[in-house]
């Protein structure tokens, strides 16, 4: 028996990787310069506004943590310590979310994978805050770390996905008290791209912070741009819970990403129209913005949409639907009312299972994103289930359509060349072009390569085991995982994540953690 090197094994993986389905999909950043989708009139969103403000000025908003009520309170705003609750005249905070950057770039660890938030600029972040893992071999359970670092592994391969993501799937088998090293660890040794890590409480955001402070060598707080990011959520409505205060401390006095996103479902956690519900999205998102900036002026924030509506019938939450979509794209305008990079969701769904409703329901979430101008779209592949459940073959399906998104939104070239009228003059009428040089030069390249959708006649397809969506899935990112090499890292770096989290693991063995 010969035993194959290591180096031989890696150069099986990269001549596997040559035909990868993504070898043809450079990893860039993407930029839409259509005129952004708005579904209502300016004087709407002035509307809107207003009621944002009267919420802001006579409702108020809580805020479940001391130091925060005390800055509140230096800063000007009416503050009940007692009920914890605040209100604020609209200039304090019109003023403060005035501060925060338009756009700013977010550092990667391999340069050439930095970020441009906002503006025309548009990234796609993986699944996040999933419970479930799920393929058609094991079916549904929860998550485990290895699952975790597959998905990483496989956001790492995807050039359409441009973050790490952010607490991918939850690792059941960590325990809570240092579950968030062990992620950590994985992204910045698995993927070289943008770094995500959940800003909650001060513990976690902290050691993300020390880990980050590795792997760039220096103290991360003092460079110019973020290399870290995170999700805020507030717990609607009209609260921000001393978790979540504690991570926006954190990470907002550290000068890195916060990305701040209310999570209101229309009928429960506000009144049941739209408009009321995005009125409260607006309040209580600017109300998170301009505490951050209070923190740190000009520390790095996107305004954030979560709002979709319930289902009547069952009391469930329901994404995908057209309700969602107004909002989505209500959030984006109000975002550049404010001028502040935007973020949504894409691929929300509540199918059990990657079908036809999990497809045409993230297509009415996506779609909606791209098209609103969202510079950041969450969640942009393998959700299920509500958030519940991320899907491997559902990630594969969602990955096929990023890369339409990024082939579409780069535009066509209108010029002489490919006018080709010349070749419309050569093939006589009732002829074909399928040898005529132009077709010849450009066969290879005009159109975009899928690799996942199926195109066989149907013979063809039966032959070829008749596979359908999903199963041709299922191959396609196992095939992925055996090309994965991981990125580069100096072994100085790798060593020093390694020895901070084995600390830090002993020391946090059983802490609580949102303190």
């Amino acid at each position: 028996m010969t035993l194959t090197s290591s180096a031989d094994r890696r150069a099986a993986r990269r001549a596997r990787r040559l035909q990868s389905p993504f070898a043809q999909l450079p990893f860039r950043r993407i930029q839409n310069h259509f005129p952004p989708l708005e579904v209502i009139t300016p004087e709407q969103v002035e509307q809107l506004h207003e009621a944002s403000m009267e919420i802001l000025e006579n409702i108020g908003i809580m805020f479940m943590d001391a130091e925060t009520l005390d800055l509140w309170e230096k800063a000007g705003a009416r503050v009940d310590h007692r009920n914890q609750h605040v209100w604020f005249d609209r200039g304090l905070i019109l003023g403060l979310v005035a501060k925060a950057p338009p756009q700013f770039t977010w550092r990667a660890r391999d340069p050439a994978r930095d970020m441009v938030v906002g503006g025309n600029y548009l990234m796609f972040a993986p699944n996040g805050g999933v419970i479930f893992a799920q393929d058609l071999d094991q079916g549904r359970r929860p998550g485990t770390l290895d699952d975790y670092y597959k998905f990483l592994r496989l956001t790492q391969l995807c050039p359409l996905l441009h973050t790490t993501g952010d607490q991918l799937v939850v690792p059941h088998d960590v325990p809570v008290s240092f579950r968030h090293l062990r992620r950590s660890y994985g992204a910045w040794t698995i993927c070289d791209k943008v770094a995500m890590e959940a800003p909650h409480g001060r513990i976690i955001p902290a050691d993300a912070i020390a880990m980050a402070n590795i792997v760039f060598g220096t103290d991360v707080t003092k460079l110019p741009e973020p290399v870290l990011g995170g999700i805020i959520n507030s717990s609607s409505p009209l609260r921000y819970d001393e978790r979540m205060l504690g991570g926006m401390i954190t990470y907002g006095r550290a000068g890195q990403v916060l990305i701040m996103t209310p999570f209101v479902l229309a009928g429960a956690m506000s009144p049941i129209t739209i408009a009321s519900a995005v009125a409260q999205q607006n309040a209580e998102a600017l109300a998170g913005i301009a505490f951050v900036q209070l923190l740190r002026p000009g520390s790095p924030v996107l305004y954030g949409g979560f709002t979709s509506n319930i289902d009547m019938k069952s009391g469930a939450p329901a994404f995908g639907t057209p309700e969602g979509a107004w909002a989505m794209a209500i959030g984006a305008q109000l975002a550049r009312r404010y001028n502040l990079p935007y973020r949504g969701s894409g691929s929300l769904n509540t199918a059990k299972v990657p079908d036809a409703q999990s497809a045409y329901e993230t297509m009415w979430t996506t779609w909606p994103a791209v098209m609103a101008h969202t510079n950041f779209v969450m969640h942009a592949v393998g959700w299920l289930d509500g958030g519940l459940t991320v899907s491997y073959e559902k990630i594969i399906i969602d990955m096929e359509n990023l890369a339409m998104f990024q082939h579409f939104l780069a535009g066509l070239e209108i010029s002489p060349e490919t006018l080709a009228l010349d070749m419309i003059a050569a093939v006589p009428p009732g002829g074909h072009h399928f040898g005529t040089p132009h077709t010849q030069a450009r066969y290879a390249t005009e159109f975009y390569p899928v690799f996942l959708g199926d195109r066989q006649n149907f013979e063809l397809w039966q032959e070829n085991g008749s596979l359908d969506t999903a199963q041709r899935a299922n191959r396609l990112w196992k095939q992925l995982l055996e090309e994965y090499e991981a990125p580069p890292i100096d072994a100085a770096i790798e060593q020093g994540l390694r020895e901070f989290v084995e600390r830090r693991e002993r020391e946090l063995t059983g802490v609580e953690l949102y303190t």
